[in-house]
């Protein structure tokens, strides 16, 4: 790497650096309980990525979806947080990126306060933190961080990338299959992070040559 071409590795949040489910389960099940729904909880943790509104639509009237959401975002920290464990290789994909003089940012949909408080209470600490950002909309803060390659598990997670004109690398952590996110673009799919820095390795190599 050059001074003038600094490595900037962006990452998603949810099933990327983080197994969210169990936590968007149970606080699902705490806004059912107080909106009086059933939600199919185990469907909707099945593929989780799109935002939270989208998944929220097939269940309730139009004009209670945005309020839901607004709950579901205060119910998020006492149900979410701390039962939510890093996946296998997060914190040494940032010390990688770190190794080789790098800038970490995340980039999620997430509600950025929450997001935060994963961060914060996993000891995950990226250079600059972006929520609220969905699919193609991430291409604007990967372009403006001037990153190298966008990591995530799902295939908006590589048109994010794609429309940044930066690597998209995919892991296998989440609801999209490997042909999944080859069809939708991906440069490269590996299994989970603990394959990362490997592959960081080998990409800072070959822009050095």
């Amino acid at each position: 790497m050059t001074a003038r071409t600094p490595l900037v590795v962006g990452f998603d949040l949810d099933l990327t650096l983080i197994d969210t489910a169990a936590g968007f389960r149970q606080v699902l099940l705490a806004l059912g309980a107080e909106l009086g729904v059933d939600f199919p909880v185990e469907e909707m943790t099945a593929r989780l990525g799109p935002p939270l509104d989208h998944l929220l639509a097939p269940h309730l009237p139009a004009e209670q979806v945005g309020p839901a959401g607004d709950r579901f975002r205060e119910l998020y920290p006492d149900h979410a947080i701390t039962t939510v464990p890093a996946l296998a290789g997060a914190h040494e994909a940032f010390e990688a990126v770190r190794a080789h003089g790098g800038r970490v940012l995340v980039v999620t949909g997430k509600y950025t306060p929450n997001a935060r408080l994963h961060l914060d209470h996993l000891g995950l600490e990226a250079d600059h933190l972006e929520g609220w950002v969905w699919g193609v909309g991430k291409a604007d803060v990967l372009r403006r961080e001037r990153a190298l390659a966008y990591v995530g598990d799902h295939v908006h997670d590589v048109e994010g990338a794609r429309a940044a004109g930066v690597l998209s690398v995919s892991v296998l952590t989440g609801g999209c299959t490997r042909a999944e996110l080859v069809d939708a673009g991906t440069d490269v799919v590996l299994d989970d992070l603990t394959r990362f820095p490997a592959w960081l390795d080998e990409q800072v190599g070959a822009r050095s040559a």
